[in-house]
């Protein structure tokens, strides 16, 4: 009994003493508590405005605080307290909500924004305060100056971060041509700034740039006008909606076109009902298909426990309790969250860092005011320290004081988001899953692609043009042939058979160039094309001054002699062939040295020429450049006006000879009127040198003129024959002449006579009118419309040469001869 009493005894002293140990831990809890000391952060959470991003992020840095007060290893003897507001994301609001923090107790020892524009402020003010600014949804790429923003950090990634994957998407899909359209902020601006630079020195075009404030239309037709392919879309989710309405009505979206845009936006931003477009969803929706979005990773992907000891999904989960059950989708700022739980675990972490060292200099956190600069200092360099693993993946930061962090692309399938790849731009790796999707058969073509096309010559064109140039050098060639064997025969002797060679030989020349003109680069190498043109230019330029040149010599010849005073008419009987051979030597070398200067000082060669741009058939979206290959030289139209100059004034000197000389008949040069037809044909064509030996001289009827007589007949009958055929038609003509001029004599004494009667006529009317009176007058009226009895008609006709019985015909009966009759209808008959 003793002992069941002292057992029982013994449990009442141990109960005793539980409940008094008790008793003394929870006595002694507040004073462990209070033992604590606090440090305050000002904070600004946007719960309204533009971007209400604190709906989210408020909670989610509230669970980071609990956890770090919480935690004995992190700042064990100090306690976190968080005092915000609601800044509306107002920059304006903004300012006075920070001067309340600034000057009313507690000391804050850091201040935490979020938007960006309410960043800018803060930041650029709290240098004076000496206070470190930590933001979680600050983009703007403006913050990344230090200059300017001393002090800042920030969770959230700038937005310029972007720019490098976008640029390792241009090139891993090869477009070096894109536009840009942007609404006018600051945060857009300064990240199409930065984007400008990266393409450039990635060798990328940006070749539209658009802006707009609050109506894209005007912007969007731009982009559609100057054939926009690949689009950046820097705007906010409202003007987005707008924007994709005016696409639609613009067709800018298809197969043909990409469109990039910011990855922050709600997941079915384009099915939200806005008033402020004219668009239905279905509209949208197609308007938008096939866009990429690029997105700074705010969850980290892979299940890892980072400083928190929390991994994502566990985060997701806690965040999704303390929201109470709201819609992600409708609560402001969801994506952020993972930023701001991490910004404050990295501000505790930066906190706990500067202990040690603020010990050693005789300094606590406790201690830190306004105007104590070496607490901020060691408070900066332990955040731009930072390394961690939190729950939006790993947390550094670089020199600037802006996030590093992977970014995340995902592509519109379907009307939802698929991810098909991340980018971590500080290693530049790109971890691509190969799922992109699109409307054709792949990436589209940044701009309408240009196939060049050489074009040369038709085949068959040139094989039957080479067939009609070989024929005609082969006739060229029997001509020659002809003329030489026949060179001893008076006629062909009459028409100065070397001149004809010389321009049979040019004719051949000029004829053999259709090979080199029609040889491209189909049939040579480029490296062998300029020899090619050298043969052009030579043999061209060369059977011109043969062909040409010969013809020029004959008509030039005639010219000089036949308009000749009539004192020097013996001397057209003497014609010095050497004066004809020199005349054409003079040319050719004119040629030669021309060529010769031009082949040295500028030699032709090989360019190629670009023509207007052709679609093709097929609806491709491709235009075909043709290009044609051909000879130039650097100063070509220089050269061009030299030999065109001098060539084209020698063919007008011509031609001016050969109408001079049209009338004009000799014995010496029998040829001579064909050779005028020959040189008004130069005028159409190069060749006309071989239509005057093979066509304008008719060798189908010297041919005709050899087989009838043959050389069977003697030369003395042909010779008889030949030049009774030319003296009969020089003395006809000289005979004409004869006769115009005696003829015009006869007529000027006649027209003296009769003036000379007219004058002793009036002269005796005169004196009769003073004798008699006004009866007399008539008879005198009367009389004076008699002929004079002096004047016979007749007899003049009598009194002609005989040489002129021919022609009596050409004079009227009695009376009717007047100057008028005889100028006007008869002299043009003697001048036939």
């Amino acid at each position: 009994m003793a002992s069941t009493e002292r057992v029982r005894t013994l449990g009442r002293v141990w109960r005793s003493l539980a409940l008094l140990y008790a008793l003394l831990i929870f006595l002694s809890w507040p004073c462990a508590v209070a033992g604590k000391k606090k440090l305050y952060i000002g904070a600004l959470f946007p719960m309204s405005g533009g971007w209400p991003g604190g709906q989210a992020c408020l909670p989610a840095a509230q669970m980071a605080l609990d956890l770090v007060n919480n935690r004995t290893d992190i700042l064990p003897d100090y306690e976190l307290e968080l005092i915000h507001y609601d800044s509306m994301c107002d920059p304006g609001e903004a300012t006075k909500l920070l001067y309340d923090l600034l000057y009313t107790e507690p000391i804050k020892i850091v201040l935490m924004p979020g938007c960006s524009s309410v960043s800018t402020l803060v930041a650029e003010a709290a240098r004076m305060w000496n206070l470190i600014v930590f933001s979680y949804g600050s983009s703007s790429p403006a913050l990344s100056n230090r200059q300017r923003f001393p002090t800042f950090f920030r969770t959230h990634p700038s937005a310029t971060l972007h720019n490098p994957t976008r640029v390792r998407l241009f090139q891993k899909w090869g477009w070096t041509k894109i536009a840009t359209i942007q609404q006018t902020t600051e945060v857009f601006t300064s990240t199409l700034d930065d984007l400008e630079e990266r393409v450039k020195e990635a060798g990328i075009e940006i070749s539209v740039r658009q802006s707009f404030l609050t109506d894209p239309a005007v912007a969007v037709k731009n982009l559609k006008r100057q054939d926009a392919r690949i689009i950046v879309g820097l705007f906010y989710e409202t003007e987005a909606r707008k924007v994709f309405c005016e696409v639609f009505k613009e067709k800018l979206y298809g197969k043909k076109y990409v469109w990039f845009l910011i990855g922050w936006y709600a997941d079915n931003w384009f099915k939200i009902k806005d008033p402020a477009i004219n668009c239905t969803v279905e509209n949208m929706t197609e308007a938008v298909e096939g866009h990429v979005t690029t997105e700074i990773v705010m969850l980290n992907p892979e299940t890892v426990r980072g400083a928190s000891n929390l991994t994502s999904q566990e985060f997701l989960a806690q965040l999704m309790s303390r929201l109470g059950g709201k819609n992600p989708e409708e609560t402001g700022g969801f994506q952020e969250a993972p930023l701001a739980y991490d910004a404050v675990w990295a501000l505790a972490l930066a906190l706990n860092k500067t202990v040690a060292p603020l010990r050693a200099k005789g300094w606590t956190l406790e201690d830190f005011n306004y105007n104590n600069k070496e607490i901020t200092a060691e408070i900066y360099r332990a955040l731009n320290t930072s390394s961690f693993e939190g729950v939006s993946g790993h947390v550094v930061f670089d020199a600037q004081g802006s996030r590093m962090a992977w970014t995340l692309i995902e592509q519109l399938q379907g009307g939802s988001y698929k991810k098909i790849g991340y980018y971590d731009s500080t290693k530049g790796n790109l971890s691509w899953y190969g799922n992109d999707k699109w409307i054709g058969l792949g990436p589209p073509a940044d701009q309408t692609k240009v196939i060049e096309e050489f074009r040369y010559l038709s085949q068959k064109l040139f094989v039957s043009v080479s067939v009609f140039a070989g024929l005609g050098i082969l006739l060229g060639i029997v001509c020659l042939s002809f003329n030489i064997y026949n060179s001893s025969i008076r006629y062909i002797q009459n028409s100065q058979p070397y001149l004809n060679n010389m321009t049979a030989v040019g004719c051949v020349l000029a004829l053999a160039a259709v090979f080199p003109l029609g040889i491209d680069g189909l049939h040579v190498h480029r490296s062998q094309f300029p020899v090619v043109c050298q043969f052009r230019l030579w043999l061209l330029g060369l059977g011109f001054s043969l062909a040409y040149g010969s013809m020029f010599t004959k008509i030039w010849w005639v010219h000089t002699v036949f308009t000749k005073k009539d004192e020097k008419k013996e001397k057209r009987k003497h014609l010095e062939p050497w004066k004809l051979y020199a005349t054409v030597a003079v040319l050719l070398a004119i040629d030669v040295l021309s060529l010769l200067i031009w082949q040295i000082v500028d030699p032709l060669h090989i360019t190629v020429e670009k023509f207007t741009k052709e679609a093709p058939k097929e609806d491709l979206d491709v235009l075909i450049q043709p290009l044609l290959e051909h000879c130039s030289s650097e100063k070509m139209n220089t050269w061009l006006g030299v030999v065109y100059g001098y060539k084209g004034l020698l063919l007008l000197l011509g031609i001016f000879l050969a109408y001079e000389t049209k009338s004009i008949s000799t014995e010496k040069i029998n040829d001579h009127r064909a050779v005028g037809m020959a040189i008004y044909n130069v005028a159409v064509s190069l060749t006309a040198g071989y239509f005057y030996i093979c066509s304008t001289k008719r060798p189908h009827s010297v041919i005709r003129r050899l087989i009838t007589r043959g050389e069977w007949q003697s030369e003395q009958q042909d010779t008889l024959k030949t030049g009774s055929s030319n003296n009969n038609d020089e003395e006809k003509s000289r005979q004409l002449e004869r006769e115009n001029r005696e003829l015009q004599k006869i007529i000027q004494e006649k027209e003296e006579r009769v003036t000379e009667l007219r004058n002793q006529l009036a002269e005796r009317q005169a004196l009769r009118s003073r004798r008699r009176p006004s009866v007399q007058n008539q008879n005198s009226v009367s009389s004076s419309r008699a002929e004079p009895p002096s004047y016979s008609p007749t007899t003049d006709k009598q009194s002609l040469p005989a040489s002129f019985s021919n022609s009596s015909n050409l004079y009227q009966d009695e009376g009717k001869l007047s100057r008028n009759n005889c100028h006007n209808s008869r002299l043009p008959l003697l001048y036939k």
